[in-house]
């Protein structure tokens, strides 16, 4: 929808809509970029300062996708005057501002509308260096790939919703959505990737697809090898599982190989996620360094699959 929006492309702009990237990049001069994206979702969750963190950890993600560092964000939000409280309003904004100060940014403003529905995010401004940012356009033949988040935040979300979700299930879910990009952002630039994104509402299919696309190579992905947050594979073979997911399955199939793996498991890679991790390409003799600097700071990572010179596409193994 957005390739023919952009009628030219200044020689400043280093990253626009061509390529369906996280954020977009403007050069200032040979040591700085400015990166610039924005982001807002509908509640996950029901308490408002948790949704106003994960809402903002969602938003600033994208900065972190291309190897950048966050400076300011304006907060974006819908809210129903009628219904909602203002004081409601007053605990998402705490928990967006929560993010701001663990991520080292400012929250400078903002825009307020009246909405039936309500919504918030950000839109974040940041700083890269132009020979070091990341681009999900990146990937190179025989790298291997890191995710480091587990998936099935859409699945546990919509357990959440419908009631379901075993309370420890639901706070594995908030913990991984509230944890920031950035030291996994900052562990992928240091060892030396190229290619990066965050793997959001398309899920890890529609995300390392489309890199996939834009790289010009083959991506395989070990289903054994990629980590699920607990409950979230029992919940999806119970049934439970956003239409978010269903639709990103439903595109990639285009690409997607899916060998022997059933629908479940086709659904789980596809599943949409809010505020997910990233996946990059690394060479696979810095792998084990990677794992284990991630693995020091928190996260659940992993290797996942591989990067080969070939027609784009998405093999499960």
């Amino acid at each position: 929808m957005v390739r023919d929006l952009q009628a030219d492309t200044p020689g400043e702009l280093l990253v626009g809509t061509a390529t369906g990237d996280d954020a977009a990049v403007w050069k200032l001069d040979d040591d700085r970029a400015i990166v610039s994206t924005a982001d807002f979702i509908t509640p996950v969750v029901d308490d408002a300062r948790t949704w106003g963190r994960v809402a903002a950890a969602n938003s600033v993600s994208d900065v972190y996708a291309m190897g950048g560092r966050p400076l300011f964000a304006l907060n974006l939000v819908g809210w129903n005057t009628e219904v909602l409280p203002t004081s409601l309003l007053g605990e998402l904004l705490a928990g967006g501002q929560d993010i701001a100060t663990a991520g080292g940014f400012a929250v400078v403003g903002g825009h307020t509308i009246d909405d039936p529905e309500p919504k918030y995010g950000m839109a974040v401004t940041g700083e890269v260096h132009p020979g070091r940012m990341l681009t999900n356009a990146g990937l190179r033949a025989g790298q291997d790939l890191i995710l480091t988040k587990p998936l099935g935040i859409g699945v546990i979300t919509t357990a959440i919703k419908a009631d379901v979700a075993a309370p420890e299930v639901a706070a594995g879910a908030i913990e991984s959505m509230t944890r920031l990009n950035d030291v996994a952002s900052r562990v992928a630039v240091a060892a030396g990737a190229t290619g990066c994104t965050d793997v959001t509402g398309f899920g890890l299919l529609g995300h390392l697809g489309r890199m996939a696309i834009e790289s010009n190579v083959r991506v395989t992905v070990r289903f054994e090898d990629v980590l699920f947050l607990p409950g979230a594979v029992d919940l999806a073979v119970d049934g439970i599982m956003p239409g978010g997911s269903r639709r990103n399955l439903a595109w990639g199939s285009e690409i997607l190989e899916p060998g022997s793996h059933d629908d479940v498991r086709q659904l789980l890679i596809a599943d949409a996620q809010t505020s997910g991790g990233l996946v990059f390409g690394v060479d696979p003799g810095v792998v084990d360094g990677v794992l284990a600097e991630l693995a020091e700071s928190g996260h659940a990572a992993s290797r996942i699959g591989s990067v080969a010179d070939a027609t784009p596409s998405f093999v499960l193994d």
